[in-house]
């Protein structure tokens, strides 16, 4: 399971990892003018978004949204079946529909 501070979306990843010290894939994730020494690459064979009932009502995060430039639970979900669920209307729709089914 993936957590980005500041975000209540959850998402379970369900597949094979492994970590390499490839150093051109390191580059990839330069930050700060410095390199990672390892990478965990992952094969996802089923992905699925976690209800954040839970982190809501805890109001787990006291800092800031770190999700920024990460895919969306709607893009995800596009993304994973071609386009025939998921997007944007999914997005714009989740508040509206958490409140309804969470509470």
């Amino acid at each position: 399971m993936f957590m980005v501070p500041g975000s209540n979306t959850v998402v379970r990843v369900n597949g094979f990892a492994r970590v390499t010290t490839d150093a051109a894939l390191g580059r990839s994730f330069e930050m700060n003018g410095r390199n990672p020494r390892s990478v965990i690459v992952i094969r996802i064979g089923e992905i699925y978004t976690q209800c954040a009932r839970a982190l809501m009502r805890a109001k787990t995060w006291a800092s800031g949204d770190e999700s920024a430039g990460l895919p969306s639970a709607g893009e995800i979900l596009a993304a994973m079946t071609d386009g025939e669920e998921g997007g944007r209307p999914y997005d714009d729709a989740w508040l509206a529909r958490a409140k309804s089914t969470m509470w």
